[in-house]
């Protein structure tokens, strides 16, 4: 069984639903802690913190990496020594695998 940090985001245009609040309840566990269903459960969010400024943008660079190379980009927001991710699948308006895949890799980047 593979991991969700092993498989690659698929392409999203919509007519598709939303993952409901018990697929999601089954990816949360496969996510670390950090990651929290926000906006109604619509969204997923991370709150990190970093010991410096350098530490910061190297993940901030990471994920943007990350966020190209599977064509699926989060909100971001940072400053010196913390930084807030969100995904959501603008395309249906709430949460797809996807952005449970994002985050398994973003998590994989903070081991």
């Amino acid at each position: 069984m593979s991991t969700l940090a092993d498989k690659r985001c698929v392409p999203c245009e919509g007519g598709v639903p939303a993952l409901d609040a018990a697929a999601c309840a089954t990816l949360m566990p496969q996510l670390k802690p950090h990651w929290k269903l926000v906006k109604d459960g619509t969204a997923l969010e991370a709150r990190l913190s970093f010991k410096n400024y350098y530490h910061t943008t190297a993940f901030v660079n990471a994920a943007i990496y990350v966020a190209h190379r599977e064509d699926h980009h989060p909100e971001m927001r940072f400053g010196y020594k913390d930084c807030s991710v969100e995904y959501w699948t603008h395309a249906v308006n709430g949460l797809t695998e996807n952005d449970f895949i994002c985050a398994a890799k973003l998590d994989a980047l903070l081991e």
